[in-house]
């Protein structure tokens, strides 16, 4: 079982868009070219944006990962388990005006007056966004609707259950399906998760929340989906990949892959 002190900690994660892993240094970001190119420096500089989440930046590295990834201006996005709308306003801010983004979050994650408060505050500034409350397993998007899909620090999640947080066990398999049919030809998929160690991945999700990158590239192209570019821009050697990314001696220090698949044309 979750410890008490994680769970607590999960819930303000999940709740305000903080995560326990997010204080590494900043790199230089690289912006992305090309004709539908979005201008992510200003997505990242708009004015407005939460304390909370500015504040993340330096870790996340919003404009080097989604110049990597590959979202273009325009674009269809689909947040996975958006949390707190760190990711839904910057691509809302990045697509701009011909793009829009569908934030789904389990309900519970955003039914205190602190979340409704931070996500009006996101939708009126973007109003490309909207927030979908569905738990991940019941949401079914529509065949061929998005052409770019975040998962952000969530993909392990499909592999956790928690009674205690209203998650029920949920099938991997299942899920990438409906997503596979939900990308559009050619659309992408961004994974960016904590690597976990080999072995039973319930298991190592429930004493870690980490996964094995072996795992989800598995899941993943067994679903459909073909690997298209990985990257080392937040990997950490020396991260103890037994110990859960709360514990006090890792968080913030987590060794993360990033994974861009693609739907085949």
């Amino acid at each position: 079982m979750q410890t008490t002190i994680f769970m607590a900690l999960a819930s303000s994660a999940l709740a305000f868009g903080a995560t326990a892993y997010d204080d590494q240094p900043s790199t230089i970001a690289i912006q992305a070219t090309g004709q539908n190119a979005p201008d992510l420096a200003a997505a990242v500089a708009a004015a407005g944006r939460h304390e909370s989440d500015v504040k993340l930046d330096a870790s996340r590295k919003p404009s080097e990962t989604l110049a990597f990834m590959g979202l273009e201006a325009g674009d269809a996005v689909l947040d996975i388990f958006a949390g707190g709308g760190y990711y839904s306003e910057l691509m809302g801010a990045a697509v701009g005006a011909n793009g829009s983004v569908t934030a789904v979050n389990p309900p519970q994650f955003v039914s205190s007056d602190a979340a409704k408060a931070k996500w009006t505050g996101i939708t009126t500034r973007q109003t490309g966004v909207s927030l979908v409350p569905s738990q991940l397993g019941d949401f079914t998007p529509e065949p061929n609707s998005y052409d770019f899909a975040m998962m952000h620090l969530i993909y392990h999640d499909l592999y956790w259950e928690s009674e205690r947080f209203k998650i029920p066990r949920m099938d991997p398999a299942a899920f990438l399906t409906k997503l596979y049919a939900g990308m559009k030809p050619g659309g992408i998929v961004a994974v960016i998760d904590h690597v976990g160690s080999a072995g039973d991945t319930r298991t190592v999700v429930e004493k870690t929340h980490r996964i094995d990158p072996a795992t989800t590239k598995a899941d993943f192209e067994k679903a459909g989906f073909v690997l298209e570019a990985e990257s080392d821009m937040f990997a950490n050697p020396d991260d103890d990949l037994e110990k859960n990314v709360f514990d006090p001696s890792v968080r913030g220090k987590t060794n993360r892959f990033a994974m861009k698949f693609r739907k085949p044309t």
